[in-house]
């Protein structure tokens, strides 16, 4: 049966050239609606594409995780796909630790069996949680664009999300039209997780109180944002290149005098990001921007690892404090 979604997906594969024919593809599947609606959708459009596709799950070794593994198996022989399992050890029970195991599983798998592309369930609906995630813990324009159709997971490996277009009320009414079989994950019902909580009560009350398509309009923003975000990244890049000095861990200031605010703060953040050994923070970057224009000997407060900037001549140095 072809439907909406088939011609949906199919329409998008072929505009974009995410996967290409003949890939081998790794499918991510966890063994909730979204992954299944995925599976069933590549499998369906592999005799258009010839992809090689396999199945790959990832047990965390939690105790909410007990069966998942079985079940996506199942899943997978009753395809007649290829299945590849990852167990984890001991691994603490977060959401940052559990996604960052879960993409290096997904890459040693693809390593070990000659796989391209590693393909995710991720939909529309997670791309406005992950807006609204990244907005509340303080994200820029690059957060919140974060969730993007393709993206690179080594040099010779892509991470492809082909249902950004699709929201989760679509998966699920997809597998309850061809009966497929959905575990439901109670992980996903604890409200200790902060995307849990988002998508069962945040979502939920913009709907109902603000815009009923409210998941829609964030997940386009997120789209728009990411590609000027690449656009202004792309402008960062060339300028810092020139105004960047490595050898002295300076910044030339007269180089950016004359461009965008915006262009400027990215440069900064790229510069501390050489100069320092944590992660700069806004007011660090605002703090730096103000140098540009400040008179000589100007610094800034002190920043981690007992460090300092000060304007020296035409540019901003990094000056190490003694103790």
């Amino acid at each position: 049966m072809w439907t909406n979604i088939h011609a949906r997906v199919h329409q998008k594969l072929k505009d974009s050239l995410i996967l290409p024919q003949k890939s081998n593809i790794l499918v991510a599947v966890s063994g909730g609606q979204d992954s299944l609606c995925l599976s069933k959708l590549l499998l369906d459009l592999q005799p258009k594409w010839g992809w090689k596709i396999a199945i790959a799950h990832c047990d965390h070794g939690w105790s909410s995780d007990v069966g998942i593994a079985d079940h996506v198996e199942k899943a997978a022989s009753n395809w007649g796909v290829t299945f590849y399992l990852k167990v984890a050890e001991s691994m603490k029970e977060t959401e940052a630790n559990a996604r960052e195991w879960r993409y290096q599983s997904l890459v040693e798998i693809a390593e070990e069996n000659q796989f391209s592309e590693v393909v995710t369930g991720h939909t529309l609906s997670d791309r406005s949680e992950t807006l609204l995630y990244n907005l509340i813990r303080g994200a820029g324009s690059n957060g919140l664009g974060a969730l993007t159709w393709k993206r690179p997971l080594t040099n010779k490996i892509n991470l492809v999300r082909p249902l950004l277009k699709v929201s989760r009320q679509e998966t699920l009414t997809f597998c309850r039209q061809f009966n497929l079989p959905i575990w439901e994950d109670v992980a996903n019902t604890n409200l200790k997780y902060a995307r849990n909580r988002i998508r069962q009560e945040l979502l939920p009350y913009l709907k109902e109180n603000f815009n009923p398509n409210v998941e829609t309009n964030l997940s386009q923003t997120s789209e728009v944002l990411k590609a000027e975000s690449d656009y202004l990244e792309g402008e960062a890049n060339k300028i810092f290149l020139v105004a960047f000095d490595a050898n002295n861990s300076r910044l030339n200031r007269d180089v950016l005098k004359s461009v965008h605010l915006a262009l400027q703060r990215r440069v900064i953040r790229k510069f501390l990001a050489k100069v320092m050994v944590t992660k700069p923070n806004f007011e660090q970057i605002e703090e730096t921007v103000n140098l540009i224009n400040a008179p000589r000997k100007s610094r800034t407060s002190s920043f981690p690892s007992n460090i300092m900037l000060e304007v020296v001549e035409n540019y901003i140095l990094k000056k190490q404090l003694i103790k």
